[in-house]
């Protein structure tokens, strides 16, 4: 598969990217080094086990290797479109990008930019990681749901591949596959040990391995398993005393337990021997190595020096470095590294004075904010609080009570933040005015905004930003102007439009990310909500930068916006794709699950689909205690519908009369247009149809018409849209009319399929799954080549793209069974 798409690549069809997944110890390494041995030019580059990873650490290894701008970008401490974008001027022959699992925020936001324009790349891109170590929210997982790509997969070796191995040892292959499930690392490692019995774990194998060495050869093998991620020949010698590092050395390469990697550098054949190796030593002797390292790794390289630090539990040493370390990955967007980087400080903090302790809390709070780790964001905060109490610092206090409101409102405790946001400004206002007081006077706009209170949001964004001009502080001023103007946009105001765009002007300088992921945020929240749907290029713009910025948090907002701008644009499986990807993703946050479980509860009951009702179900549970629109419309608008599909019109006016009542109390012009729309379909409103915008709004428009043209056309809208209920509808209101021959649209198989492929192309498909070329496809089901080209044609077509390979990729996104 390798060497296919290897020469597909190299006969100019554009770039691939093959994700090679598998568990630790089943031969990925071993696959791409051999397939990387008969092919060149090869960049390599590797993720770093440490505690906290090394910010883009692949691509600064690749870096080392081919120098020039891609060195110096990287280390001027480049974000990561700069970096994809200097990657993809140098894009020739293969890249290799091992051990993603333990990729940091912006390694994995430099490949997804990679994934997006690969296409146009002359380059083959193949990126190893363990699937059997990646938990639900894992940061790679958000990637692989995203990324279109080849798929591999380094599965177990059969028995007879054990076997064969085995041969040569006398060894039962089915009692070493039995110890071993086939797992390549587990078997070799058993058998290169020449134990008489099976090891029952591989750190037996490893160790026993281990044990043939001499004094000199251990030393040096036990200093390299503490040098993470590979270890520099300079720092060995400080580690290792004398002639040992070299002799040593010499004989532990020839055992083959480490190997020199490029570059020159030492590494471990796999990290499951690094690891055994590291943890058989000593606490004594594993603290004095770490505590060499310390002394030995330059200052500038501060997150290996803030992991050896840990490692040596020299508390006064991860003061020093976990914050430089933290600073450093924020800056470069991995701000879940960095709220893991001041985790780690806080951890030996003990001593230190309370401002120092409450900044660092702070700062934690606000990476975590950045992620989507809510709970802990608070948690953090809560603590630089009590912090500032103990003080006695009553301005600092105020100040982190105010920031707190917006993680409290993010958490669904939009009650308590409202509280919250009246206390930091009593406070405050009764302290000489400064920043502080203009920030408060702003999250508490925010918060009235939240609620759609126009009059409240702009009376208090007005005093923060007067009060902010005073003190120019233009952050404020960002902040307070993007209340104002997303307010005004929310009511179908377009000057707001002009507001939006001032604040992310003025918030293109380092340290104001957030602001600019808040403009895209607001700017899709209002978009969706009037159907201005010519501002849909802030949506894909927005996603791309969210990722170039690691806002994480930010970015599933905007997608959950765009999958609702899907769904209004009739593109129900980019919504679903959307809207899933979002329910995968958020880990915290009560507003984003609602707004994918409604848009995937939506597209199940337009379609007719049995589970609709669950994701519903779910959104409505999230609703307890919440009284904002923006939680409660999602909601309504997705039960009335179904309610209304199933016929169950009587139940329509309990799911829509409260927020009917609270949305023309709000003046939300559109979101009443919508909810009466839906009351005047199931026969509770005799309004007159209003227009709503997109293909499924204006056939349901046409419903109550007498005109049989205009019946028609509905039907036919609707039957291309896959809306099985409202066809049904439809076609009962055209036959009420006398109307008896009527369209019978596409076949149940044909529309219940992902990619509306019929039953012949699921076939075609599939023998193209298995590399067979159109006369072979011709051959096995008895068709003639141009049947096939015709049907090959066909699918490219309906899946949206334009090579063979990239179709098998998107049928395996989709979900097609064939």
């Amino acid at each position: 598969m390798l060497n296919a798409v290897l020469d597909a690549v190299t006969a100019g069809h554009g770039g691939v990217l093959v994700l090679l997944g598998g568990e630790a110890g089943g031969g990925k390494t071993a696959l791409v080094r051999e397939f990387c041995r008969h092919h060149a030019p090869v960049l390599w580059g590797a993720c770093d086990p440490l505690f906290t990873p090394r910010p883009l650490g692949p691509f600064t290894d690749i870096a080392h290797d081919t120098g020039g701008a891609l060195r110096e970008l990287i280390a001027a401490g480049a974000k990561p479109h700069q970096v994809a974008v200097e990657v993809g001027r140098q894009a020739k022959g293969i890249m290799v990008l091992e051990d993603l699992h333990w990729a940091d925020e912006a390694t994995l936001d430099v490949l997804s930019l990679l994934g997006r324009r690969i296409g146009s790349l002359p380059m083959l891109v193949i990126a190893t990681y363990r699937d059997d170590e990646l938990h639900r929210t894992h940061p790679l997982r958000r990637l692989l749901g995203e990324v279109r790509g080849t798929r591999l997969a380094a599965g177990p070796l059969s028995v007879d591949a054990v076997a064969g191995l085995a041969r040569p040892f006398g060894r039962d292959p089915h009692e070493l596959h039995r110890a071993t499930a086939g797992n390549p690392f587990f078997v070799t490692e058993v058998l290169a040990a020449r134990g008489d019995d099976i090891p029952a774990t591989v750190r037996d194998a490893v160790l026993a391995r281990a044990a043939r060495l001499d004094a000199e050869a251990t030393t040096v093998v036990e200093a390299v398993s503490v040098a993470v991620p590979q270890c520099e020949l300079d720092l060995l010698d400080a580690l290792v005393d004398g002639a040992a590092a070299q002799d040593g050395l010499e004989r532990a390469l020839a055992a083959g337990i480490v190997e020199v990697a490029p570059g020159g550098k030492i590494r471990f054949r796999h990290e499951l021997a690094r690891r055994t190796i590291e943890e058989s030593l000593s606490p004594h002797r594993r603290v004095a190595l770490h505590r060499r390292a310390l002394r030995a790794i330059p200052a500038g390289d501060a997150t290996r020096l803030a992991h050896h630090a840990e490692a040596a539990g020299d508390a006064e040493a991860v003061q020093r470095f976990a914050p430089r370390a933290a600073e450093q990955a924020a800056a470069i967007g991995s701000h879940r590294e960095a709220a893991a980087h001041y985790a780690r400080a806080l951890r030996f903090g003990a001593g230190l004075p309370p401002e120092t302790r409450a900044d660092l809390l702070e700062r934690q709070s606000q990476e975590c904010y950045l992620t989507d780790q809510t709970d802990e964001s608070i948690t953090a905060l809560e603590l630089a609080i009590k912090v500032w109490q103990e003080a006695g610092d009553r301005r600092a206090e105020a100040a982190a009570v105010s920031q707190l409101t917006r993680r409290l409102w993010c958490a669904a405790r939009t009650e308590e933040a409202t509280r919250r946001g009246d206390e930091a400004v009593r406070i405050l206002e009764g302290l000489p005015p400064g920043r502080e007081l203009a920030l408060a006077y702003s999250n508490l706009s925010q918060l009235f905004l939240n609620d759609e209170r126009r009059p409240e949001t702009v009376a208090w964004a007005r005093r923060a930003i007067d009060l902010a001009e005073t003190l120019d502080d233009n952050a404020v001023i960002v902040h307070a102007l993007n209340n104002i103007g997303t307010i005004e946009l929310l009511n179908g105001d377009r000057q707001g439009l002009a507001k939006l765009e001032r604040s992310r002007a003025m918030s293109e300088r380092p340290g104001f990310e957030e602001h600019i992921g808040r403009v895209f945020i607001h700017v899709g929240w209002a978009m969706t909500r009037t159907r201005a749907y010519d501002l849909a290029p802030w949506l894909d713009r927005g996603i791309e930068l969210c990722d170039e910025l690691g806002l994480e948090g930010w970015r599933l907002y905007v997608q959950a916006y765009r999958a609702r701008f899907h769904l209004d644009q009739g593109r129900w499986d980019a919504a679903a794709d959307d809207a899933a990807f979002v329910l995968r993703s958020a880990e915290s946050v009560p507003l984003l699950r609602i707004l994918a479980l409604t848009t995937i509860g939506t597209i199940r009951a337009r379609r007719g689909d049995p589970d609709q009702w669950a994701p519903i179900e779910e959104a409505r549970t999230l609703l307890d205690g919440q009284s904002e629109l923006q939680y409660r419309a999602p909601v309504a608008l997705a039960h009335a519908e179904a309610l209304w599909l199933a016929g169950r019109n009587d139940a329509v006016d309990e799911a829509t009369r409260d927020v009917l009542a609270q949305a023309e109390d709000r003046q939300a012009a559109p979101l009443v247009r919508e909810v009466r729309a839906l009351r005047r379909l199931a026969g509770i409103e005799r309004t007159e149809p209003t227009r709503i915008p997109g293909p499924y709004d204006e056939a349901l428009a046409l419903l109550d018409t007498t005109n049989e043209a205009d019946l028609r056309g509905a039907l036919d809208e609707l039957q291309k849209l896959g809306a099985r209920p409202a066809v049904a509808i439809a076609t009962r209101r055209l036959r009420e009319r006398g109307v008896r021959k009527l369209p019978r649209g596409p076949r149940p198989h044909t529309a219940g399929n992902p990619g509306q492929l019929t039953r012949r192309e699921g076939e075609v498909l599939t023998l193209v799954r298995q590399g067979d070329s159109n006369a072979e496809i011709a051959a096995r089901l008895f068709l003639s080549e141009r049947t096939v080209h015709h049907h090959v044609s066909a699918i490219l077509r309906k899946l949206g793209v334009s090579s063979r390979t990239q179709a098998v990729t998107e049928a395996s996104r989709r979900g097609i069974a064939t």
